[in-house]
């Protein structure tokens, strides 16, 4: 089942409970999924992986405003960043911890055969190509760096 029709039939559950909350996050994944989809040069249907991009970009996005309004003591807004954050998790892949992550990176390192900062970029495009929808690309990026300095 395509995430478009799993989000379809979450809609349609969250509106018979009345859930606003669940409701409001849904229907932005769904305007999201619509959006990448009519979008010139898209193909109608979106791959699994465009899905799943799309579901992390959404998350990311949810994240950053979580933080801001975090720091601007703005509770009530933080709250409804926080609820949107935890539906649209629900539909991405299972993400790896941090101490899983520093270990899929410092096997990518080692077959690279990679030693210093110059070979950050070979290392970058490996790791995100590989833990695509795993991981959080800034937490690799830091790891990554870590590991090579």
């Amino acid at each position: 089942m395509s995430l478009k029709n799993k989000i379809d039939q979450d809609i349609k559950q969250a509106m018979l409970a009345k859930n606003q909350d669940e409701l409001r996050a849904l229907r932005a994944i769904k305007s999201m999924i619509l959006l990448a989809e009519t979008e010139k040069g898209a193909g109608g249907e979106l791959s699994d992986d465009a899905e799943n991009k799309l579901l992390m970009k959404a998350a990311k996005q949810r994240k950053e405003s979580a933080d801001l309004y975090r720091e601007q003591n703005r509770d009530d807004l933080l709250a409804k960043e926080e609820q949107e954050l935890t539906v649209i998790e629900r539909y991405l892949p299972q993400q790896l911890s941090e101490e899983e992550v520093q270990a899929k990176v410092a096997a990518i390192i080692e077959e690279q055969g990679a030693t210093s900062m110059a070979d950050m970029g070979r290392v970058m495009g490996i790791a995100t190509k590989t833990l695509a929808g795993q991981a959080d690309g800034k937490l690799i990026s830091e790891l990554v760096r870590k590991t090579l300095s």
